[in-house]
């Protein structure tokens, strides 16, 4: 079985915080070389706090917060290796995402972790890993690509 079929297959129930670092790291665990990330889901679901689990599991020490008004932020994770985190939610034209340069950050190969990536759908690369949060009415979120 190829990479990307088995990536499209995988499924996590996250039941309450004291999980979400080994989540965060078993999601890592499975991306491979792949490393533009969409995350998708209803505001509250978690697609911040999963990500800053990520990033903390690849050595980010810094606060990771959404960049909702910078529209991307930068960390630096193990060995200095930088990390994008962006957030299209107050986007409303195509145009503002290229005049940010989206692109240029997509092609660098550093990790790219997009909220909110409904507006540039149709320009992630065909490889992007595609990550679905919701939650139900006990609170678990299942997180899947």
């Amino acid at each position: 079985m190829d990479n990307v079929n088995l990536i499209d297959k995988v499924k996590i129930e996250l039941r309450n915080l004291e999980e979400i670092e080994g989540k965060a790291q078993e999601f890592i665990t499975s991306l491979g070389d792949r490393h533009i990330i969409a995350f998708y889901g209803q505001m509250g679901a978690g697609k911040t706090t999963f990500i800053r689990a990520i990033c903390e599991a690849l050595g980010v020490r810094e606060p990771v917060t959404s960049p909702t008004f910078a529209i991307v932020n930068e960390y630096a994770g193990l060995d200095a290796e930088k990390i994008y985190h962006f957030d299209f939610y107050r986007l409303r034209r195509i145009e503002e995402a290229y005049d940010m340069g989206f692109e240029d950050y997509f092609d660098s190969g550093y990790l790219c972790l997009i909220e909110w990536p409904e507006l540039i759908e149709d320009f992630l690369p065909s490889d992007t890993v595609r990550v679905h949060i919701t939650v139900d009415d006990s609170g678990t979120r299942h997180i899947s690509w």
